[in-house]
């Protein structure tokens, strides 16, 4: 069905005048004119199709049009990262890197959640938003995040925040023409892929960390099972063996929550060659450590942190407050042995995404203490009269201790990389 629906719409776009007349015609006449493009596309493939799926498929099509109401030149943009509406009158949009307020505006409160109601339905999620359940997170069939939040917690109104992925950015060479890397970081990160390292990605809200995860993701091998684990789907691999797990909010009666910890237990039941978590943020840090120590490498994972040393110190913490029974000591000694790479993202002030950090995490036993490594660093030089950053990576000269692992796993760096 997934493979159907994508032709149907590469058929719109291609052979119809769809793109043309979409946003001049109802939702009668376009939910009409799509359902003659798949009718058609039926006959000339010969796809035999049931009436059931080719209502529900002409349903999914035109509610992905018309649910987004005046947000959908703003969706449709592709240099439009981020869609803040603040209430029916202010809707701002990051693009380029800087925030500014558009002149779209809805007719009034009711009709901002109707079109809220809309695009929850079109995404096929289970989740709900209202009064007694007013915040709730879903993504949008082109992998759009979107958060709600609604009175009485909003007192702005109806808030919607859309995060949109660059649909453009897949391979290491895109990270490179966005000077978000430089080569030989990107040798270091691919090496470190391939020989299962544990790699944290982190940084602020809308630095990146989700997309240099996708990317880098693509160089585990195909052979590999991989497990992906998070609270609302972000995560896009191109392998075929992929299994993907979402946590479960509460129903209406309050009950049937599935935690992102409960998913990771679960996960390490499925035979997994990588675990992917989409973002720790509270026990599931002890269950993923645990995991880790135990054999179970190539593990990768998002946290919101400043820098690497908060990373760490926040991962730490997280640990603490699972009520686990160890010294802060041996805590930082565990994390310590099972994350070799801390990857820091941050968004600068012209707008570029920048890997700032890339640090190895080594334990020191003869003084008990942490040793942060920065094998990479960004170091930025000036800000140039047009706002442009200037700078260059550094790159340490230590050897990290991982090094064994990338010799042991043949993970393909030049001779002589780290002299």
């Amino acid at each position: 069905m997934e493979d159907l629906r994508s032709k149907i719409q590469q058929f719109l776009i291609n052979r119809t005048d769809f793109l043309a007349v979409k946003d001049r015609l109802s939702e009668d006449e376009l939910r009409s004119f799509v359902s003659r493009a798949v009718h058609e596309l039926c006959q000339e493939y010969k796809v035999p199709l049931a009436e059931m799926e080719r209502a529900t498929l002409v349903r999914e099509i035109v509610g992905a049009v018309v649910s987004l109401g005046p947000l959908r030149p703003l969706v449709e943009n592709p240099s439009i990262s981020e869609i803040m509406v603040n209430g029916p009158k202010k809707v701002y949009i990051q693009k380029n890197g800087k925030t500014e307020l558009t002149n779209i505006k809805f007719d009034d409160t009711r009709h901002l959640i109707h079109v809220i109601q809309k695009m929850l339905a079109a995404s096929g999620s289970s989740r709900r938003v209202d009064e007694s359940s007013p915040y709730v997170d879903f993504s949008l069939q082109d992998g759009s995040r979107v958060n709600v939040i609604l009175p009485p917690c909003s007192l702005s109104g109806p808030v919607v925040t859309i995060r949109k992925f660059a649909s453009d950015i897949l391979t290491i060479d895109d990270l490179l023409k966005r000077n978000m890397l430089d080569k030989k970081m990107a040798l270091l990160l691919i090496a470190a892929i391939k020989a299962k390292l544990n790699i944290v990605f982190c940084g602020a809200t809308g630095t990146g960390k989700t997309t240099a995860l996708n990317v880098l993701s693509r160089h585990i091998p195909p052979d590999e099972r991989i497990i992906t684990i998070e609270d609302t789907s972000e995560l896009r691999l191109l392998q075929e063996h992929v299994v993907s797990l979402q946590e479960k909010s509460a129903n209406i009666e309050g009950k049937g929550t599935i935690s992102i910890r409960q998913l990771f237990v679960n996960s390490l039941r499925m035979r997994p060659d990588r675990i992917i978590i989409g973002e720790v943020r509270g026990d599931e840090a002890l269950d993923m450590i645990q995991a880790i120590s135990s054999g179970h490498s190539g593990s990768l994972a998002i946290v919101h942190a400043d820098s690497p040393e908060d990373c760490f110190n926040r991962i730490v913490t997280m640990i603490l407050m699972s009520g686990i029974r160890l010294s802060t000591e041996e805590i930082k000694k565990q994390v310590a042995h099972a994350i070799d790479l801390i990857v820091h993202v941050e968004l600068f002030p012209d707008g570029v995404r920048r890997i700032t950090y890339v640090t190895d995490l080594e334990y020191d036993h003869q003084s008990t203490e942490l040793v942060m490594n920065h094998i990479f660093r960004f170091e930025q030089e000036k800000i140039k009269e047009d706002g442009s950053v200037m700078g260059n990576w550094v790159m340490g000269k230590k050897t990290p201790s991982f090094f064994h692992k990338l010799i042991k796993k043949n993970a393909g760096l030049p001779a002589g990389f780290f002299e």
